[in-house]
């Protein structure tokens, strides 16, 4: 096959399911996330008579994908061929070696949601006279002893993002839905300690999918009406770890959809003389006396896509800022415009808000926080502000607060 200039070995996922996709180690921010390492995943699915790759990969990176593929055809004793191509979801991540499969295989059918078809020709002008397919829910091809059933996921995360369902051995090629941006050399949710795969799907959930929390829990309540959530046996989604053990991670996804929370806070601070430092310390102390697990974040170095992972499981968050031209801090800003676009509220459930900070005179940035942070969906129960540097008593005070909001978390 054209473009086999390298070995990479496939990966065997079910009887007649391979992984044929692209470790990326190197990638390091996407979609403004930070992240270390990602993987672009691909399946091939052998029929008895037909062969279908399902999604492919970012764009000048296929070397790998046609490796693989070759590496599976090899394992299966069948010819290195295509008979039916599908792409769940037009984003580049997933459909970057289209055009290059387009030229290798010509006549073979691109199976996709309605709604993409437009959008890959937008993408990628050369493919307008590619013989597109539309996919509905419902939707099933067969390749002998093979069925892939299509189910659309509109705004999961895009509007053309669909899942295929291969019938025989229950497994969910998800696309985004379930992935974890995250690159390892073992393909498998086992493959990872558990804190570490549960901390990548969470991220990956709070900046991708929170607000469509909604949906979520809508396309859940679907796959269960159609009897499909029973069969699942592997969840493959199109960005990090398989699932073997699919129920982790639907059972998350459960959770994170309806706004349930730890008994936790996350504090997110910036401070010009650590005057708003000392009460920031000052206020874990006090919840931390209380049983409250405290997660802080500093703006001074920490980063967005890593600040809201905290903030999805957590029911109070509390935002510190001094006062600055009558303004909160320029660095709360990205993370104030950041939060309006997710609105947590999506689950059903405001989290809880607390905003603080020093000032020098007029003040206001704890005011002003306050009536971004509700607008965003938060419910804000106090503004704590002291003058200049927080004196002995201040912050004892702000001990007392966190003693306090803790209370106010049990309620």
């Amino acid at each position: 096959m054209a473009g086999n200039i390298m070995k990479a070995d496939s990966v065997k996922i079910a009887d007649g399911v391979y992984w044929v996709g692209v470790l990326d180690w190197d990638i390091r921010n996407y979609h403004g996330y930070t992240l270390h390492g990602t993987t672009y995943n691909a399946y091939l699915v052998f029929g008895e008579d037909e062969i279908a790759l399902v999604d492919n990969t970012y764009p000048g990176t296929s070397a790998q994908m046609w490796a693989r593929i070759k590496d599976a055809c090899d394992k299966e004793a069948r010819v290195a061929s295509l008979d039916i191509i599908i792409e769940n979801h037009i984003e580049r991540d997933h459909s970057g070696a289209l055009v290059e499969l387009y030229r290798k295989f010509p006549e073979v059918p691109i199976y996709c949601a309605s709604t993409a078809i437009k959008g890959l020709k937008r993408h990628y002008p050369t493919l307008g006279g590619a013989p597109f397919k539309a996919a509905s829910t419902g939707t099933e091809i067969t390749l002998g002893g093979k069925t892939c059933i299509f189910i659309e996921a509109p705004l999961l995360h895009w509007p053309d993002s669909m899942f295929t369902f291969v019938n025989e051995g229950g497994v969910l090629l998800s696309n985004d839905a379930f992935g974890q941006h995250v690159c390892a050399a073992g393909r498998f949710d086992t493959d990872l300690p558990e804190f570490v795969l549960t901390s990548v799907a969470q991220k990956f959930y709070a900046n991708l999918i929170t607000p469509l929390s909604q949906l979520v829990v809508k396309k859940m309540s679907d796959l269960q009406q159609r009897g499909l959530l029973d069969k699942i046996r592997i969840i493959a989604p199109s960005h990090g770890q398989i699932w073997t053990h699919p129920e982790r991670i639907i059972n998350a996804y459960s959770q994170w959809a309806t706004g349930v929370t730890k008994y936790k806070a996350t504090i997110v601070y910036d401070t010009m003389h650590y005057s708003t430092q000392k009460m920031a310390h000052a206020l874990a102390e006090g919840l931390i006396s209380e049983g409250v697990d405290v997660v802080m974040y500093f703006l001074h170095a920490d980063e967005r896509s890593e600040i809201v992972k905290d903030i999805l499981d957590s029911k109070l968050v509390l935002f510190g800022s001094p006062t600055m031209h009558n303004e909160p801090f320029p660095s709360m800003g990205d993370i104030m415009y950041y939060l309006r676009g997710l609105r947590f509220d999506k689950t059903g459930k405001k989290k809880l808000a607390v905003t603080f900070g020093s000032k020098g005179w007029g003040g206001g940035a704890t005011r002003k926080l306050a009536e971004t942070l509700s607008a965003c969906g938060f419910d804000v129960l106090q503004e704590l502000e002291v003058s200049y540097v927080p004196s002995d008593n201040d912050l004892a005070q702000c001990y007392d607060w966190g003693r306090q909001l803790a209370s106010k978390m049990r309620e």
